[in-house]
């Protein structure tokens, strides 16, 4: 039946059995880490920002944080030493298992953007909010940051119209891969990538 599907019922249970497991079995990795970035930041280790989820709604995006404060410093010259560590090896994002608990996210999906990316969406790429978004997603191992937007957009609707479990473990499989191999983290000119504009920049 349909609401017994992959995407409509399995995958909300696999999110949560995985969430649970990782939680427990990364414990001591993300108390280390807690502790190191509250010493690297000042007591502030959590980066929390609005992202938007599934069907447009707006939740609260956790994550190690990564960049110093600094007034008129652009993202590459605020991100430290320890923040590029915990980006290039994707640690920054362990928090979010706690908003793939809640059901804000899932392991699999187009990636929460900013809500200021909104309006310049177009209808047929707005599409990617149908589903859940995800830790990691089909754009992000077919480049990461190295994929400009437009085509990563699309990418995130390829993967919301052909949701299935098979497309989710490929997903994460390549994922893993990426990680290790720290593909993707940067753009070719090996620089945080820049904020959606609109399409006429592309």
């Amino acid at each position: 039946m349909k609401y017994l599907s992959y995407r409509n019922c399995w995958k909300r249970l696999v999110d949560i059995a995985g969430a649970l497991l990782l939680m427990l079995l990364g414990l001591p990795v993300v108390l280390f880490l807690t502790v190191v970035s509250f010493i690297a930041f000042r007591g502030r280790p959590f980066f929390v920002q609005d992202r938007v989820g599934q069907h447009d709604q707006i939740f609260r995006l956790l994550k190690f944080r990564s960049m110093r404060d600094g007034k008129g410093l652009t993202d590459d010259e605020r991100l430290t030493a320890w923040g590029r560590f915990l980006r290039e090896s994707s640690l920054d994002e362990l928090p979010q298992l706690w908003n793939i608990l809640k059901g804000e996210m899932s392991f699999i999906g187009p990636r929460p953007l900013l809500v200021e990316y909104l309006p310049l969406y177009s209808s047929h790429h707005r599409r990617r909010h149908l589903l859940r978004p995800g830790l990691s997603g089909l754009a992000q191992v077919m480049g990461r940051n190295q994929v400009q937007w437009p085509r990563r957009f699309s990418l995130d609707v390829f993967y919301v119209e052909r949701c299935s479990f098979l497309f989710d473990v490929r997903i994460a499989w390549l994922t893993v891969h990426k990680v290790f191999r720290k593909e993707g983290v940067y753009d070719q000119a090996n620089k945080v990538m820049e904020p959606f504009q609109g399409y006429d920049n592309y």
